[in-house]
């Protein structure tokens, strides 16, 4: 029998580490060349299957190449499909047009026109802080701690990361950034110092265009916000002649079981912003949901060469109509969020409090390690041992869980299993000393 050696590394990444820019940043996580994808699963180039809890940054809710937008996508190619379209009338449009109002909109009352930005969720945040201050007659944005909304400079300005901020080599402005619900301790209701500071004439708060908040703060360290805080946030902004902007880029598409994040507050958003899982295939397209009322633009004033992917109309219309037409899918995530959420738990309660804590909502979970150099062995840690899972927060100190929506409870127990090996492994098994 002939053994064959493990592939020289040098030799495995030649083309990418020539080639490529260093701006890259999950290969170095992750180094291995990647061949094919299905469901729950990436397998390397030698056929080693992962476990993937990152699918794309939440980009494949769905897992990788669901079988039935796949078909429907393979036929609308064999048949020539327009690929392209700009914002010309086209077929694809047409029909995901029409099960988005029938399936999404119409039954949660929402009255909202769809804009087609650039195909990116960076793309959906600039177009809605532009049309915001368009329709207001104001510059200043309220955005808050710990936030992420894109890395293009309208984007980044409301993005908190410092290290994403210092690559823009010039002053972001625009943006009033304010504490984001428990950011300054329980104790604390930043709701209310939002209201005060906008109340207060001499506050040196300009009256903001508008508001944008993530209802789950993923890159942010899975800082979840309260439905009360929520709920009051968009009461001030009306309050005060602002639009509210929920950004569900990465928590939306059913990701906290719901389809949007922002149902269970009641919320009803002037702006909302989606990409990512939206295409249900991982093909690039951007969503600007708009206030019927507030729809402000005139022709051509905000466009983008890639705004009619029609490839993504095919495949997100086909997971309205397969995954969302009932609420089967929705309470399938609620079932396994609970589960995610107890094991999580039960992994973070073998430490003490000061070592591990488990938060974040729906099917996006993780457990707060309090140190990113812990967090970064657990995630080498655990892909050495077959799973794929992400860091966010601050310091990359959180171990970010987002596994698709349609894991089976098998995989997922596996990939919880590794998971709490790895944490094992590099933090030791010390006993709660709360127990």
């Amino acid at each position: 029998m002939i053994v064959q050696s493990a592939p020289d590394p040098e030799e495995e990444f030649a083309i990418f580490n020539h080639l490529e820019s260093e701006v890259r940043s999950y290969a170095r996580s992750f180094p291995v060349v990647f061949a094919r994808a299905r469901g729950a699963q990436l397998f390397a180039r030698d056929g080693t299957a992962y476990l993937d809890f990152l699918m794309g940054c939440s980009s494949l809710n769905y897992g990788h190449n669901p079988p039935e937008l796949k078909a429907a996508l393979i036929d609308y190619i064999a048949g020539d499909g327009i690929t392209h379209g700009l914002d010309l009338y086209n077929e694809a449009k047409e029909s995901f047009l029409r099960e988005f109002h029938e399936t999404i909109l119409r039954p949660r009352q929402l009255d909202y026109v769809v804009q087609f930005p650039g195909p990116t969720g960076a793309n959906a945040v600039e177009a809605a802080l532009k049309l915001a201050r368009k329709i207001t007659g104001r510059s200043n944005i309220i955005a808050f701690t710990s936030g992420f909304h894109g890395v293009s400079l309208g984007a980044l300005s409301c993005t908190g990361n410092r290290y994403h901020r210092a690559a823009a080599g010039q002053l972001l402005g625009g943006v009033t950034r304010l504490p984001y619900d428990g950011y300054l301790g329980s104790a604390v209701d930043t709701a209310d110092y939002l209201d005060h500071l906008l109340s207060d004439p001499s506050s040196g708060v300009d009256a903001p265009a508008a508001v944008i908040v993530e209802t789950v703060q993923g890159e942010g360290g899975l800082n979840v916000a309260g439905m009360a805080w929520l709920r009051k946030v968009a009461a001030i902004a009306q309050r005060n002649g602002a639009l509210l902007i929920v950004d569900d880029i990465q928590v939306g598409v059913g990701r906290t079981d719901a389809f949007f994040s922002f149902e269970a507050a009641g919320l009803r958003p002037d702006i909302v912003t989606m990409a990512k899982s939206i295409s249900g295939y991982g093909l690039p397209m951007a969503l600007v949901l708009i206030d019927r009322q507030l729809d402000r633009w005139e022709p051509g004033e905000h466009n983008g060469t890639f705004r009619g992917n029609c490839h993504a109309f095919v495949t997100a219309r086909a997971a309205l109509e397969h995954f969302w037409r009932t609420d089967s899918l929705a309470a399938s995530v609620r079932e396994k969020g609970n589960l995610l959420k107890s094991r999580l738990e039960q992994i973070a309660q073998k430490y003490d409090p000061s070592r591990a804590s488990a938060k974040g909502r729906g099917m996006m979970r993780g457990i707060d390690l309090k140190s990113g150099e812990i967090a970064g062995q657990v995630i080498s840690t655990a892909f050495q041992r077959g799973l794929i899972v992400e860091t966010a927060g601050p310091y990359d100190e959180v171990v970010k869980c987002l596994p698709p929506l349609v894991i089976g409870e098998d995989q997922l127990s596996q990939g919880l299993d590794i998971l709490e090996g790895a944490i094992d492994s590099v933090i030791g098994s010390t006993v709660n000393t709360a127990a």
